[in-house]
């Protein structure tokens, strides 16, 4: 006798396993703890298909050049805050508690030769579901992420004492200096109420330095900016106005009474007064000019009437441009004109001039006004 399927048993078959199904999920057989693990068939599948899927949405990027030094310590100092806890680093272990976890989280310092530069691009923006790994806070700060990718690559290849370095580059100015508690700390950690706030001055001079000059070009010179300005940056982190997997976070974890004491003592610190190095005579000129007479043509006002020394001191809540790093000035052009920043009191106006700006512009006045050395 002939078994003659019919939509009807075909649907009356499949109703049949769901229902199974749920019966199953209902009476709690499965153990869903974390002690035990996987059993090898169910890890192995479950990794097969992770791979699987990070390598097809890894096609459509391209890394770019990964060899900046001054991505390393942008990089490190947000794996020691954010990564460390649960991946390790060089000479510190992972945490016994974390190898209860299903799955634990690799030990990363150990090596990532499976990874290709572009599916740890993906890893990181997006994160893995159903293992714990969060994704980027501001996945659209794609710079920041490549920062990342750039300083895991290295990780394995570090030891301790060059993971330090560059995790706290603005802690230590001397690399080969043993650790200590950074002059200031600890006469406001004995204050009342400044502990948490020395914890948090130290988080952030983890790349910024105490003295608010930053570790390196990658990071922006806070020395000299207004009080005013740099509180609402870190409130515009904080309620997420503007994006930053690195900022938002690190803006969000002190107490709001703290974010104005942290601005306070930024601000407080000398600007470097120095110029940068002279880029090309060419380049400065053209930034000079769009910087005091804009560009007409293409509704580009001159940046001296919101960022020179007359608007400054009528709105400290705007930003000094003067001697700032040109290479970080350029990226926030960038991030304005992709829509990638905000913040500010009028996000649109500078979303709307950087969209105007070639990029060739972009670096040009960059550069000037990183080569200027007092406010015009």
């Amino acid at each position: 006798m002939t078994l003659r399927i019919t939509w009807r048993r075909a649907l009356l078959g499949l109703g049949g396993l769901a229902l199974a199904g749920l019966l199953f999920a209902w009476s709690g057989v499965l153990y869903i703890g974390a002690t035990g693990g996987h059993s090898a068939p169910v890890g192995w599948f479950l990794h097969w298909v992770m791979q699987n899927s990070i390598r097809t949405h890894a096609l459509p990027h391209q890394a770019p050049d990964l060899s900046d030094p001054a991505l390393l310590p942008r990089g490190a100092g947000h794996y020691a805050t954010s990564c460390a806890p649960c991946h390790g680093a060089p000479g510190q272990p992972q945490s016994p508690v974390l190898a209860q976890s299903t799955p634990p989280p690799p030990a990363l310092a150990q090596g990532l030769a499976d990874w290709s530069a572009e599916e740890l691009f993906v890893i990181i923006r997006h994160g893995v579901r159903y293992s714990g790994m969060p994704g980027w806070v501001a996945p659209a700060r794609q710079d920041e992420v490549w920062a990342m990718v750039a300083f895991l690559r290295q990780m394995p290849g570090l030891d301790a004492a060059r993971y330090l370095a560059l995790a706290e580059a603005g802690l230590r100015r001397d690399p080969a200096a043993p650790p200590a508690t950074p002059p200031g700390l600890e006469g406001l950690a004995t204050r009342p109420g400044g502990g948490a706030l020395a914890a948090s001055l130290r988080d952030c001079a983890r790349c910024h330095g105490l003295d608010g000059l930053g570790a390196g070009t990658a990071f922006p010179i806070l020395a000299g900016q207004s009080a005013a300005y740099l509180e609402a940056t870190l409130r515009d982190y904080a309620e997420a106005r503007r994006q930053s997997g690195i900022m938002q976070p690190a803006a969000a974890r002190p107490e709001p009474g703290q974010l104005r004491a942290l601005a306070e003592h930024y601000a407080a610190q000398p600007h470097p007064g120095p110029p940068a190095p002279a880029a090309d005579p060419a380049m400065l000129e053209e930034g000079g000019r769009l910087a005091r007479e804009g560009f007409a043509l293409r509704g580009v006002p001159a940046c001296l009437s919101c960022h020179g020394g007359a608007a400054l001191a009528r709105n400290p809540a705007l930003p000094r441009l003067h001697g700032q790093h040109a290479g970080y000035l350029e990226n926030q052009l960038a991030l304005w004109r992709e829509g990638a920043r905000g913040g500010g009191e009028s996000p649109q106006v500078m979303a709307a001039i950087a969209g105007r700006l070639s990029p060739g512009q972009a670096r040009a006045v960059a550069a000037w006004f990183a080569a200027a050395g007092a406010v015009d």
